[in-house]
This record gives C-alpha cells, sequence and structure tokens, in this order.
C-alpha cells in the first residue's frame, strides 16, 4: 500500500534512518517477501516468517537475526506509516532512563468519530485501579465495556530482549484469531511484576493503520 506514492514501509524506513541507530532494521517477510526485498534491495536484514501465525510469531521469527548484546528490541508495524521520529525518540529515551521489561506507546482519543473511527478497532489499555498497565485486550477479544476504553494500542513497542526471548515462546494462541499476539506479552510481564512504561504518540493520527480505500484518502489528506 502507498501513501505519497511510496509504500507504507518505505515511509517507515526512512523514518528509522533519521535516527542514525546503531543497527539497521529487521523486516519480517511473508507472502510477499520476493517482492519486497527486490523493491527494497539488499541493505537490510529479512526474517522470514514462514505462516501468518500473528504478531508474536512474527517478531519470534526475528529471534536469529539479533544479536544477543542487543539490550532493547523496538517493534514496529509496517502499515503505520506515519509513526515519527519524536514517537520513537520519546519511546527509547524512557525504555533506556527506567530500564522497564516493556516500554508501549499509547494513543488516547476523545470519541471514535470522523478519522478516528480508522482507530476504532485497536487493542485496548488496560489499567488497574493504580493506573498501572495490566494487559491490552485486542479488539476482537474485547467485552462491549472494554470496547469504551478509549486508551489504544497502536503497536510501537521497546522490549527488554532478554525477557523478551525468554518468554515469546510461552505465547498460546487461545483467542477468536487463534494467532501468537506479541499483546499477550504485557500481561505475562504483568504477572511477572515486570515494570511497564507508557508514552502517548506524538500525534494522534500516527497511528492510523488504513485497511480501506477510503482511510487512505483520508490519510492523504490529513498527512502533512
Amino acid at each position: 500500500t502507498k501513501l505519497k506514492n511510496k509504500p507504507f514501509l518505505q515511509h517507515i524506513l526512512e523514518t528509522i534512518a533519521t535516527l542514525h541507530l546503531s543497527i539497521q532494521p529487521i523486516i519480517v517477510v511473508g507472502h510477499q517477501k520476493e517482492k519486497i526485498k527486490e523493491f527494497l534491495g539488499n541493505s537490510y536484514t529479512y526474517a522470514e516468517q514462514t505462516e501468518l501465525l500473528g504478531t508474536g510469531h512474527a517478531v519470534a521469527s526475528a529471534k536469529k537475526n539479533i544479536h544477543p548484546n542487543h539490550k532493547t528490541v523496538l517493534v514496529l508495524s509496517s502499515d503505520q506509516p506515519l509513526i515519527s521520529k519524536e514517537t520513537i525518540e520519546q519511546l527509547l529515551s524512557k525504555h533506556n532512563e527506567k530500564k522497564p521489561t516493556i516500554t508501549i506507546a499509547t494513543l488516547k482519543v476523545p470519541d471514535f468519530e470522523e478519522w478516528r473511527s480508522g482507530i476504532r478497532h485497536f487493542g485496548r489499555i488496560i489499567r488497574g485501579n493504580d493506573g498501572l498497565v495490566k494487559g491490552i485486550i485486542e479488539f476482537k477479544d474485547a467485552t462491549e465495556k472494554e470496547k469504551l476504553i478509549k486508551e489504544l494500542n497502536p503497536a510501537v513497542y521497546a522490549f527488554d530482549s532478554e525477557w523478551l526471548w525468554k518468554n515469546i515462546n510461552s505465547l498460546k494462541n487461545e483467542n477468536k484469531q487463534k494467532e501468537y499476539y506479541l499483546t499477550d506479552l504485557i500481561k505475562m510481564a504483568c504477572e511477572q511484576n515486570k515494570i511497564i512504561e507508557t508514552v502517548p504518540l506524538a500525534r494522534l493520527i500516527e497511528g492510523l493503520q488504513p485497511n480501506t480505500k477510503e482511510e487512505l484518502e483520508m490519510l492523504e489528506k490529513i498527512s502533512v
């Protein structure tokens, strides 16, 4: 999918390049792997997800390409072209400063009207009475009450790599999609009394993941 005549993934890779990180991003590819490699070239590392079994499975597929000395694993989605340098910098800065197990970006919306209807299907951030994150519930698995929550998960994460690789194979696919959700690691970390930090997206529209022609047209209009 393209935005302003560039594939979504290219927008994200160009944003990452402005951060001058010490290592190149690893791109997890599936059914269109040859097409993606042909377009982007050989300057990136590619990890193959042989079966599309969910976001947790996608990240697990990249493990063998990540050096064990790397302390932080940053996870971004290829369908969010507006994710900004500011958001990623704030996420990594908080993660490096506070040293939690996971740092997640969150998105608070006043309602689901107008362009915000395009993010209604995002997972909901579950917080306890103490204000701390207790988990993320995917929209398809959420109750009607949980769907009223207006703090959403735009799927931007920084993980402590040692904890991530120790726990990712414990994910189960006991959900309506029969997929291995990366978001289940949030609950897992809570159950282990690990610390989870959050940062807000720099701009609300960064969370948009257009799935329809109408949503794409809307994104073209508001992404200036």
